[in-house]
């Protein structure tokens, strides 16, 4: 081993979203910054998880455009998928995308290490690799070694795969079963829905996407089964054997259900483990790295961002701790996350946006007396007949106070988290935003019509 010659203001365990947005912020502070990363800078998102995913969703919207061409007068024909191409398309996203990432490191003037880190003290992070390795301090350390799939103790082997294996798989399957339907599991069953699979969602809780409204889960639910993606909740999960040809999952009921391949979509976990942590005093449970609200471990000058903390496992919530820590250690004072003010978003067919809480949770802080809810249906929106979508936007307020929860579901509504977590987090009143103008015809003119209604004023919609 090596000493490292620069005692950094800045070390950073791990390269992902929250590892690297810390260190751009950082920089851009003029702090001096290391960043130490085993694999390639990005992460889960830019590798694994949310870009791969979206770039296949996407395919999955060419695939669903092309079959339904005749809806608007265009001829053409949808003659199949050709996964290589949809492979290699993909991958063209991740290496642009890979690529910008590289250069803004070498323009910011971070130091990049690669190796498998190890906090061996309360300001030095030890760093293996090919060349023997290095020795690296820093006057803050921030940990942020990200998150991996869930396994519930089944063996990824084989024709049992996780998303990432998923991401690379070489043909379309005929028929697949996905084990989870949170927001992983509803993702790739909307793709392989789309690219011709027959799907089946085995969901051990009541319904689908479970932490969002119950409306939207009700909406999402009927969507899929007019797409004829089965949808099995309350089914518990017992075992898998898997052959040449086929995984054979059954069920605590007794039942059987057969398929080319089982994705086990049942969350992630935090990545915490032989790094040093425990040693150095930090707590963690169940694997999470436990902080305070300004991110701070208790131990030193140590903080934990991202996926490793408990809450929300989304890599804009990782750009925005990574963000946060930066300015803490510059002392700018910056005002802590609110989890509940963080977008969400599904990104199957139908999509699902959601920021703020969901009509129970707001029942539960309030009493049912003390809210109010209003469901939209997208019907009554010109865009949506233009897109031959359906769907519906949800409000949940405090009577007589601020907006508590904006969901929505429907084709393309992701776009819609913008302006309602500026909403929620402005901690705006309906009446207000029912001042506010909307283009038309778009869908973001939905969520005026919403505050429209609301507001005793609808204009398309029955009141």
């Amino acid at each position: 081993m090596t000493e490292s010659s620069e005692n950094y203001d800045l070390v950073i365990l791990g390269g992902g979203t929250a590892g690297y947005a810390a260190a751009f912020r950082g920089a851009t502070l003029g702090l001096s910054v290391a960043l130490i990363e085993r694999d390639k800078v990005g992460g889960t998102c830019l590798h694994r998880g949310c870009v791969p995913t979206k770039a296949l969703l996407h395919a999955a919207e060419v695939a669903e455009t092309a079959k339904a061409a005749d809806q608007f007068g265009v001829k053409a024909e949808f003659q199949g998928i050709d996964i290589e191409g949809v492979l290699a398309y993909k991958d063209d996203v991740v290496s642009k995308n890979y690529k910008g990432l590289q250069g803004l490191i070498k323009v910011r003037g971070i130091d990049y290490i690669t190796g498998e880190g190890t906090l061996t003290a309360k300001d030095t992070i030890q760093v293996s690799n090919d060349e023997g390795g290095v020795t690296v301090t820093g006057k803050n350390i921030i940990l942020a070694t990200g998150s991996e799939p869930k396994t519930i103790g089944i063996d990824i082997t084989g024709r049992v795969l996780t998303s990432t294996e998923a991401l690379h798989l070489k043909d379309v399957p005929e028929t697949a079963i996905v084990l989870g339907g949170g927001v992983i599991g509803v993702e790739f069953a909307s793709v392989w829905a789309s690219f011709g699979t027959k799907v089946t969602i085995v969901e051990g809780l009541p319904r689908l996407v479970a932490n969002e409204d119950e409306a939207i889960s009700k909406n999402l639910e009927r969507a899929f089964k007019k797409r004829k993606i089965g949808v099995q909740t309350g089914k518990m999960f017992k075992g898998v054997t898997q052959d040449d040809d086929q995984v054979h999952v059954e069920l605590e009921d007794g039942t059987v259900l057969d398929a080319d391949y089982l994705l086990v979509a049942v969350g992630r976990g935090p990545v915490t483990q032989g790094f040093g942590y425990e040693d150095q005093g930090i707590t963690t449970d169940r694997g999470f790295v436990i902080v305070d609200e300004r991110q701070h471990t208790g131990v030193g000058s140590i903080y934990a961002i991202g996926d490793i903390t408990p809450g929300l496992q989304l890599a804009h919530r990782s750009f925005a701790h990574g963000i946060f820590v930066a300015e803490e250690i510059a002392g700018l004072n910056p005002a802590p996350l609110v989890e509940s003010g963080v977008p969400r978003v599904t990104y199957s067919e139908p999509e699902i946006f959601s920021v703020g809480i969901t009509e129970k949770q707001a029942a539960e802080q309030y009493g049912e007396d003390s809210i109010e809810t209003l469901d939209y249906n997208l019907a009554g929106n010109g865009k949506t007949v233009i897109l031959r979508s359906a769907g519906a936007i949800k409000v949940v307020r405090e009577k007589d106070g601020p907006v508590l929860g904006i969901h929505g579901i429907g084709a393309r509504l992701s776009e819609q988290a913008g302006e309602a977590q500026l909403i929620i987090n402005w901690e705006a009143f309906p009446e207000e935003v029912a001042q506010l103008i909307h283009a038309h015809p778009t869908q973001n003119e939905a969520i005026g019509e919403a505050f429209l209604a609301l507001t005793g004023k609808p204009l398309h919609a029955h009141n």
